[in-house]
């Protein structure tokens, strides 16, 4: 891909500051907000400097148009997965790697090691989710620590159909319950919001109209807590979920992971086993219509 190519797209994540809550926007609702190398940069960015400003108590992340994310960019012309990036965490450069070590070094960079530092955010942070929030865009919702959802939104984690076990973030099991996560996976199906409601996963259901204003409700009644208060209590709750084993399971969940990557590429030719974004999303409204509703 040309550098002009991958410079197509401007603004694709907006920042927004006011009466202490900052706002981060996906803007690829072309895409419908899915997350390139470029996105995930450009939100850890906007989320160190919501973290760096004394003024901002709350951060909110939402999507632009009609849906959340419908995951990671696996096929817009904007796909920059073979580029360099200026690497935020330990990891080394994948771009001139071969083999399994180019996709395991970049998600562990870019996916997983991404999503543990925004979870780590000492600030609150609320997902405003539209629409369709499916594989990556589980991961996004999931780091935050409060989610708002609309009535007509779904979330999925469909790419068992790779023969993946889900997302690199492997938060399922704390997500939902275990039967229900493995429902969840072994499926594919589509999770309607009031379902996730019920499982504990999102903390109000709102609607299109309403979203907005939900959203900044909840912020500025966070908002009014004080500040240190408020990291710590994010702290230790999240230290309990170390302990209760979320991120050993997590790394062994990346591991396995990778190692289906390798066994695609090895039988098929394909990391992701023939499957690009029209591919995949083609297969997710196919189990879709045959079920007759958009929703479990």
């Amino acid at each position: 891909m040309s550098d002009e190519e991958y410079q197509y797209e401007e603004d694709i994540v907006l920042y927004e500051a006011a009466d202490g809550i900052a706002t981060v926007t996906m803007n690829r609702p072309k895409y419908h907000n899915v997350q390139n190398g470029r996105m995930t940069y450009e939100l850890d960015a906007a989320f160190k400097r919501a973290v760096a400003d004394d003024n901002i108590k709350v951060i909110v992340l939402k999507g632009a148009g009609k849906h959340f994310s419908a995951g990671h960019d696996i096929g817009t012309p904007g796909r920059d997965i073979n580029d360099s990036q200026d690497r935020v965490t330990m990891w080394y450069d994948h771009a001139n790697k071969e083999g399994g070590e180019f996709l395991y070094v970049r998600e562990a960079e870019a996916y997983l090691g991404m999503c543990r530092r925004w979870r780590d955010i000492p600030k609150p942070t609320i997902a405003a989710v539209q629409g369709a929030c499916i594989a990556g865009g589980l991961m996004l919702a999931w780091v935050c620590d409060l989610i708002i959802a609309t009535d007509d939104a779904f979330f999925s984690d469909p790419v068992v159909r790779m023969g993946i076990p889900g997302v690199e973030y492997f938060a399922h099991p704390f997500e939902l319950n275990p039967r229900i996560a493995k429902e969840f996976l072994f499926t594919g199906d589509r999770m309607s919001a009031e379902r996730a409601y019920q499982m504990g996963m999102v903390n109000q259901v709102s609607t299109r109209e309403r979203l907005a204003a939900d959203v900044m409700a909840l912020a500025e009644k966070v908002a009014a807590q004080p500040r240190l208060g408020l990291a710590l209590t994010k702290q230790v709750i999240n230290h309990i979920e170390d302990l209760q084993g979320k991120r050993t399971g997590m790394d062994a969940a990346f591991a396995w992971h990778h190692f289906t990557h390798a066994h695609n590429e090895l039988v098929s030719g394909d990391r992701l086993s023939g499957f690009d974004g029209k591919a995949m999303a083609k297969a997710n409204k196919a189990q879709a219509d045959d079920k007759g509703d958009a929703s479990t």
